[in-house]
């Protein structure tokens, strides 16, 4: 992409109404755009990014057998009412809406009950079972406020899989499976490091929930946290005795922590499948409700995590799993005819190697550049200035620490 091309621009100011600094950054280096609160679009730059935490995702979700769907986002009341969710004061961030006809249909806030009545066609016999299946879809909730940016929307794409088993001890040995799937993804994402597998209130679902917490001060959660062994408590659960016995985990050891949370895995059991009557035959031929689990992962809310707690003074900084590009590579040839030339040989070469790269071809001083190069947080700028084509040094600037090498074409094309 030639940024001259990119209709995206930055901003030196931040919008005023806007107080998360994931929300402020995204918006000054052209990532999102803001409709309205807890609505935002995704620019191209924007675009590139959570389609690559959406792929992480999508191959650690495909590794552990996961097979994914697309739902609707328009949800029939009758599946909902067979559950009880349809009140609003069960959900109460639900939106509803009447078609035509006069009947009333809502916006999915999630996905369980649509996915258990469409089940009911295709599990039959225990030889179904057991199986997993996602999605990455648009969920709608009517959030009081909106105010923390990408990480709490109105409208925004989550990933949703469910697990479906024959009994409970079939479903653990899922679940344990899918809780490690989840640390390998916020691994790959930058954040595994400050990502804690973290016990949590299970609600009417189970004794407790298992979410992924990472430390941040934008989060909105508080939790207790084992840094050595990587697990925490939230504080929802903190003064019940039980979850200390469950997690191994003791009081002395743990450290009080701001965290926003990234995912969660719930134990659903039989309280949607019962409600839905989602049965199979068992090996003797009588009628067994199925097994169920949810496992949740915002890649918004992810992307919006990243930025906050990677970016610095001067902007973002992109783990180079995630970045739109890897390199941006910054020309600073003004007329020099020879150094622009070099330069387009060079984004040229780059993108024939497959290097995905960013190319600042504007006609703007240096200062300029640098500091939009700054605020959109590339992993690596590479810079053409006035003696790299003398010299036939090109310098190299890694965007997390700073550090400036000089490496020599051939080098660059073998990164």
């Amino acid at each position: 992409m030639r940024q001259s091309q990119l209709f995206t621009r930055t901003r030196r100011e931040a919008p005023t109404d806007e107080v998360s600094k994931n929300a402020q950054l995204l918006i000054r280096a052209g990532y999102v755009h803001k409709e309205m609160a807890g609505v935002y679009d995704y620019l191209p730059l924007g675009h590139r990014t959570i389609q690559k935490i959406i792929q992480i995702i999508r191959e650690e979700m495909n590794a552990i057998g996961g097979q994914e769907l697309f739902l609707t986002a328009l949800q029939d009341a009758s599946a909902w009412q067979k559950s009880g969710r349809w009140d609003d004061e069960v959900i109460d961030v639900w939106f509803k809406t009447k078609l035509k006809n006069d009947s009333e249909v809502g916006l999915a806030t999630t996905h369980e009950e649509a996915l258990t009545n469409l089940m009911r066609d295709q599990i039959k016999s225990y030889k179904d079972l057991p199986f997993s299946t996602y999605q990455f879809q648009t969920k709608f909730r009517n959030e009081l406020r909106a105010k923390s940016g990408i990480m709490r929307g109105r409208e925004f794409v989550m990933k949703d899989l469910y697990s479906f088993s024959k009994d409970k001890a079939e479903h653990d040995a899922f679940y344990e499976v899918a809780a490690e799937a989840y640390k390998k993804i916020f691994a790959r994402l930058g954040i595994g490091d400050k990502t804690y597998f973290t016990y949590a209130s299970g609600g009417s679902f189970s004794k407790y929930s298992h979410e992924f917490q990472t430390v941040c001060e934008a989060g909105e959660d508080i939790i207790y946290l084992d840094e050595a062994k990587g697990i925490a408590i939230n504080e929802e659960v903190y003064n019940d005795p039980e979850v200390f016995t469950t997690s191994g985990l003791t009081k002395e050891t743990l450290t009080q922590a701001k965290a926003a949370e990234v995912g969660n895995i719930f134990t659903l059991g039989e309280k949607f499948s019962q409600a839905l009557d989602l049965t199979y035959m068992d090996t003797e031929g009588k009628p067994q409700h199925v097994f169920m689990g949810s496992y949740g992962i915002g890649p918004g809310r992810v992307m919006g995590t990243i930025v906050e707690l990677l970016s610095d003074e001067k902007g973002i900084v992109w783990p180079e799993a995630v970045a739109p590009f890897r390199f941006h590579l910054v020309s600073l040839a003004g007329n020099d005819e020879v150094l622009r030339e070099y330069a387009d040989t060079l984004y040229a070469d780059l993108t024939q190697a497959g290097k995905e790269t960013l190319y600042d071809d504007r006609d703007l001083r240096a200062g300029e550049k640098f500091a939009d190069s700054d605020l959109m947080g590339m992993p690596w700028r590479i810079v053409i200035g006035k003696n790299t084509v003398a010299t036939g040094e090109i310098e190299l600037v890694n965007r997390a620490t700073g550090t400036v090498e000089k490496v020599t074409r051939e080098a660059l094309l073998d990164l």
